[in-house]
């Protein structure tokens, strides 16, 4: 059995969280500065408190970090200045440069470095969510999720192979998404939408409400999806291919981003207003 910490356990941290206790480890989180929100979810799926990050540190001998993209480093700088010693999992959607970057501050601070790319959502079915992981110590890793549902990959040895998946994986999930809001931005601008709708519904019965669903549902996430197809234009101009693309990606995000704390999924109406409103 090994003793696990989490940071953090949102949606996804927490299903994954609820992965590792269900193959016998105890995981931990810490509740400062949390949301009471983020510490029901934890207390509901059994994560043991340790209130501080320095507590987490000394007590696990593997941290995992799902966060949002943009504060990847700066987790792992704390884990680092809370003298933890052991092996590490980043799981965020960074680009394979950002990757190497945490692993080479995270080595000469005698640290194992993991790292890992998520596909699929919160993962509380088998077969539905993959964590695909790459680098020499990966092993300690999957054996952590042996018994599922998440299912452990192992794909190289190589640091930033992982998240390299996870990146031209989400470049078309979510990249195609962000190209809707734009579309259904720029017909509504121009005064086309509803023949725009006539159109794809004569090609594909029942796209445009599709389409609609999948616009005004994205919404909630949009905040941190901004981040992630940053770090997929990166991912592109390192590999020698366009970044504007995902760049502008990034932008549409960033503009229906203030959706986060919706309680319930907005009116399309609404989510267009805020795509058309720089």
């Amino acid at each position: 059995m090994s003793k696990i910490g989490i940071l953090y356990p949102g949606e996804m941290g927490v299903s994954i969280a609820a992965s590792a206790i269900n193959s016998g480890h105890e995981v931990f989180w810490v509740s400062e500065n949390r949301s009471e929100k983020t510490s029901d979810r934890a207390q509901k799926h059994g994560l043991i408190d340790l209130k501080s990050l320095r507590d987490l540190c000394n007590v696990c001998e593997i941290v995992i970090s799902i966060c949002p993209p943009h504060i990847a480093e700066d987790i792992a700088k704390h884990v680092v200045a809370s003298n933890f010693k052991g092996s590490y999992l980043d799981a965020n959607a960074i680009s394979p440069a950002r990757s190497l970057k945490i692993e080479q501050l995270l080595i000469e601070n005698n640290i194992h470095f993991i790292d890992g790319g998520i596909i699929g959502g919160p993962a509380w079915q088998p077969k539905s969510t993959w964590l695909y992981l790459s680098g020499k110590d990966s092993e300690i890793i999957a054996n952590c999720f042996s018994k599922g549902p998440l299912e452990p990959k192992i794909i190289g040895s190589e640091i930033g192979k992982a998240s390299a998946l996870k990146m031209c994986y989400a470049a078309y999930s979510k990249g195609t998404t962000a190209l809707l809001c734009a579309i259904l931005g720029t017909a509504e601008s121009l005064g086309v939408r509803e023949e725009l709708y006539q159109q794809w519904d004569m090609d594909e019965a029942g796209f445009s409400d599709q389409v609609n669903r999948r616009v005004a549902r994205v919404t909630a996430k949009a905040w941190r999806f901004e981040g992630e197809m940053r770090e997929i234009a990166s991912t592109f101009h390192t590999a020698d291919m366009p970044r504007g693309f995902h760049e502008a990606a990034a932008d549409i995000y960033h503009r229906i981003a203030d959706f986060k704390d919706a309680e319930q999924v907005p009116e399309l109406k609404d989510v267009l207003q805020a795509l058309l409103t720089k």
